[in-house]
């Protein structure tokens, strides 16, 4: 619906042919697809739409840790827990 943006089940014809959606699942907004998992009127679709509405490729929070880790090892060396606690390396909070 054009007016407000809503989703309805219809029959496709010439005349509304050009008004048809097409949904792509690989789009980076997730508009449609929420539009799409709200499509499940009982009185005039008799059917729920089910399948991938959404699927997008991001990265993943432990991967990126991960490669962080990675680097900083690689430009700073393995490093020791040991030497670190029991190092003169301190400071002082004033308050």
């Amino acid at each position: 619906d054009p007016a407000t943006g809503d989703l309805k089940a219809v029959t496709v014809t010439p005349g509304n042919e050009t008004d048809i959606l097409v949904h792509d699942a690989h789009s980076a907004s997730p508009t449609t697809a929420f539009a799409l998992s709200r499509l499940a009127d009982p009185d005039t679709l008799h059917r729920t739409p089910i399948g991938i509405f959404r699927s997008t490729r991001r990265p993943v929070y432990d991967t990126q840790m991960a490669d962080q880790l990675e680097a900083a090892v690689e430009q700073y060396g393995k490093g020791d827990l040991t030497s670190l606690l029991s190092g003169n390396d301190t400071w002082t909070v004033v308050g």
